[in-house]
C-alpha cells in the first residue's frame, strides 16, 4: 500500500493555468471550505468530501479514529486531494466555448498521524477557527475523552500544483459578431441570516465572530 508512487504534479492541459508556487497553492488551500480527498478501500477507488486546514507545510485532516478514510492515512497510504473555488461563470458566444473561472489546487501525498498533544491541541484550533475565526476562544474546548476520540493526520505539502482560470469567454473570431451575449458572471459564497438553535437559552447574544463574519 504505501508502497504505491507518487503521481507527478505537472498540469498537463492547459499548462499555460498551471502555478506551482507555494504562495498560490497555500492561498487556494486557505480560502477553500472542503476538499475531496481520494484513497483506495479493498482496491477500490473512494472519493470523500471533507474539511482540510493548512497548518504550515502540511494540510491536516481529522476523524474518527474508525472511519476506512482516517484507518487509510493512519496507515500511511497515499492520497489525492483536490481543492476547488468557483469564482465565476464564463459565458461565450458558441457552447463550445462556455467555461468557468476557477482556482483549484491537486495534492499527492501520504498521511502522517499527528500524535504530540500540544501539536495535535493546536491542529485542532486552527481547524475551529478556520470554520470560523475566533470560535475557539468562545466555544467549550475538547474535553480528554474527545481529544482521544479524534485522529489528526498531517499530508505534507510537497507534491501539489495549482491551476487557475481568470477572465472573459475565448470566443473564435468567426463568432464574435453573433447577435448572443457573452461575458462572465461572478460568483460567491456569503453568509445568510443567522439561525439560533431551537435549545438555545433567551439571553445568548450572538458572539462576536459571527458578528465580524456578517459584517
Amino acid at each position: 500500500m504505501t508502497g504505491i508512487p507518487i503521481p507527478p504534479t505537472e498540469v498537463r492541459r492547459h499548462p499555460d493555468r498551471a502555478r506551482y508556487d507555494r504562495s498560490a497553492i497555500d492561498a487556494v488551500l486557505d480560502e477553500a471550505w472542503i476538499c475531496h480527498l481520494g484513497f483506495l478501500d479493498d482496491g477500490h477507488p473512494v472519493v470523500i468530501p471533507t474539511i482540510h486546514v493548512r497548518v504550515g507545510d502540511r494540510l491536516v485532516f481529522h476523524g474518527s479514529p474508525a472511519s476506512r478514510m482516517m484507518r487509510w492515512l493512519r496507515a500511511g497510504g497515499p492520497v489525492s486531494v483536490a481543492v476547488t473555488i468557483l469564482d465565476g461563470l464564463v459565458l461565450a458566444r458558441a457552447v463550445f466555448d462556455h467555461s468557468m473561472n476557477y482556482r483549484s489546487v491537486v495534492l499527492f501525498g501520504k498521511g502522517e498521524v499527528i500524535e504530540d498533544p500540544a501539536e495535535k491541541l493546536e491542529a485542532m484550533r486552527v481547524f475551529t477557527d478556520k470554520i470560523l475565526p475566533g470560535r475557539w476562544d468562545e466555544a467549550r474546548r475538547p474535553t480528554d475523552k474527545e481529544f482521544r476520540a479524534t485522529t489528526m493526520v498531517a499530508v505534507p505539502i510537497d507534491a501539489a500544483s495549482a491551476k487557475i482560470r481568470t477572465g472573459p469567454p475565448m470566443d473564435a473570431p468567426e463568432d464574435t459578431a453573433l447577435p448572443v451575449w457573452a461575458g462572465q458572471i461572478p460568483l460567491r459564497l456569503a453568509a445568510g441570516e443567522p439561525i439560533p438553535a431551537d435549545d438555545l437559552p433567551d439571553g445568548v447574544p450572538l458572539p462576536d465572530s459571527v458578528r465580524r463574519l456578517l459584517g
